[in-house]
């Protein structure tokens, strides 16, 4: 039932649990902003580098230094999985904490998808280490081990699409009562956008990542890669980073348009402008990498690291400045709510406190004492709520004890709206109860 009312959020705004928060809510936000951007760097790391170890094995195959490159890119992989999986662990809890309703409500209405994660993921990280660990037993099999790797990748690429899907939902209540399943929360406007600047990012940081792990002096390229040259090799990543972060720029104004407008507040605005700024002087120092002397080459890597960092540390915080201004104004009207809903339960219970009459006692029937217990989180008796008044089904089962007792029994479903869910589990005689004292209502 608790499901229903969130699924008609157009109209009605649901009751919370008022629990406590365990820390201070400015603690759960750090948290979640800095652990979230950890986590989501491993994330582009192992993505990016699965996708580049695929692009360079399909080069291995005319010429074999590409094929031993692809094998050292793969090293990393796995490391970076963990690394993505453990550091993932604090911004879920944080998330899970500070936004419960708003998170678990998405969850479920993207249902089995948000369910295959696990599994998907799972089967990925198999599909990995089985790539990693078969890489020479497969040297005559080609074929067979790219094909490892793609289904890997491919998955790498869907499941992001899951979590985009469910953390985009997560910020519109509106949207809450058109979504039926993942596909339609997959098609709201700003989803695909997002997913765009995700692929990009995961590009952009991988590359910088490899131009880094190629260029360290206990590497000796030269002995592994003897066709290669390590700085042309670190030149292309330098300019994988570098046009990634081109994209960057044409895609992020139109996730900014396609993100609904209440949440864009000047506080918003400032911080995601000011990243973009940082981050064209990376781009000028990206630049000069690339079609600078070869003998001044890695001279700018550290403040690019850097400077790319504190762009994606900006980026995170518009992101959670974004949530918080969209959803911040829902909460108030749940807080509301709950308050509104706290002080009926305490004027119930001291009503019921209160020492009934004989003649006050024999006017209630019983049907209406289980009404009360089990059915007005979707009825009312006057007035339409999820479901019709029980003044309505009262005309409609007029004199048909049988026909409204199974109807609650085992409902279906005769209009628009979330159906009815069965209450079989009442029992018969609670059934007939009820039933009895809702035809009652139409004397």
């Amino acid at each position: 039932m608790f499901l229903n009312i969130l699924l008609q959020t157009q109209t009605i705004v649901q009751k919370d649990i008022p629990l406590p928060l365990p820390v201070p809510e400015w603690v759960l936000v750090v948290v979640l902003v800095s652990m979230f951007l950890v986590h989501i760097l491993f994330i582009n790391f192992m993505v990016g580098g699965s996708i580049l170890t695929l692009v360079y094995q399909l080069l291995g195959l005319r010429k074999p230094d590409y094929d031993k490159l692809a094998y050292e890119v793969a090293q990393t992989i796995t490391v970076n999985k963990s690394m993505a999986v453990v550091m993932g662990i604090a911004p879920l809890l944080a998330i899970n904490t500070l936004y419960t309703t708003y998170f678990y409500t998405a969850n479920a209405l993207t249902g089995l998808m948000w369910i295959l994660i696990i599994p998907l993921v799972t089967i990925a990280f198999l599909l990995l280490y089985a790539h990693k660990f078969l890489w020479h037993k497969l040297d005559n099999n080609k074929f067979l081990h790219i094909s490892i790797l793609a289904t890997a990748v491919a998955i790498f690429l869907f499941v992001p699409l899951i979590f985009l899907t469910n953390v985009n939902l997560m910020m519109f209540p509106d949207k809450w009562s058109v979504v039926e399943g993942f596909l339609s929360a997959l098609v709201l406007p700003n989803v695909f956008p997002r997913y765009l600047h995700f692929l990009n990012a995961c590009m952009a940081a991988s590359g910088l990542l490899l131009v880094w792990y190629f260029g360290r002096k206990d590497f000796d390229f030269e002995e592994k890669f003897p066709t290669l040259s390590r700085y042309n090799v670190r030149k292309n990543l330098y300019t994988v980073t570098f046009y990634g972060s081109v994209v960057q720029f044409l895609v992020g104004p139109i996730v900014l348009v396609t993100l609904p407008s209440q949440g864009l507040g000047w506080n918003v605005l400032l911080v995601i402008f000011t990243g973009a700024s940082i981050a064209i002087v990376a781009m000028v120092w990206l630049w000069k990498e690339i079609t600078g002397p070869a003998a001044q080459f890695g001279r700018h890597f550290t403040k690019i690291a850097l400077t790319m960092g504190v762009v994606v540390l900006f980026m995170g915080s518009g992101r959670q400045l974004y949530r918080s201004n969209v959803i911040d104004p829902h909460r108030k009207l749940v807080a509301k709510k709950t308050a509104e809903y706290e002080k009926q339960v305490k004027e119930a219970q001291a009503e019921a406190l209160k020492p009934k009459t004989t003649e006050t006692a024999a006017a209630t029937h019983p049907g209406e004492a289980i009404f009360q217990m089990n059915c007005v989180a979707c009825h009312q008796v006057n007035d339409k709520l999820v479901g019709p008044s029980m003044v309505e089904a009262a005309g409609i089962y007029k004199g048909n004890l049988n026909g409204l007792m199974g109807w609650i029994r085992q409902p279906g479903k005769k209009r628009e709206g979330p159906a009815m869910p069965a209450q079989a589990h009442l029992g018969d005689d609670k059934i007939k109860q009820v039933a009895e004292w809702v035809l009652t209502l139409n004397k």
